[in-house]
């Protein structure tokens, strides 16, 4: 008898983030409510910037522009 797939939870999308000063971030969450629509993944790169501005506040390390954000092959 097959085994059934565990439930696999689909409220967040992750993606790579490419900064312009060539770093790189790995597997940052979004809601997947924000995308699709006429938007597609436009609405994430918004939400990563405003993460990426809460963490520099707190941590005092400012990030660079991004570059590029790609869907992470590891869903």
């Amino acid at each position: 008898m097959a085994r059934k797939k565990q439930a696999t939870d689909n409220a967040f999308v992750l993606f790579d983030v490419l900064y312009q000063d060539g770093a790189r971030t790995s597997n940052r969450k979004v809601p997947s409510e924000l995308l699709g629509g006429l938007d597609g993944d436009e609405p994430a790169k918004a939400l990563i910037e405003e993460q990426d501005r809460k963490i520099a506040e707190m941590s005092g390390n400012p990030r660079g522009p991004i570059k590029s954000i790609t869907r992470s092959p590891n869903q």
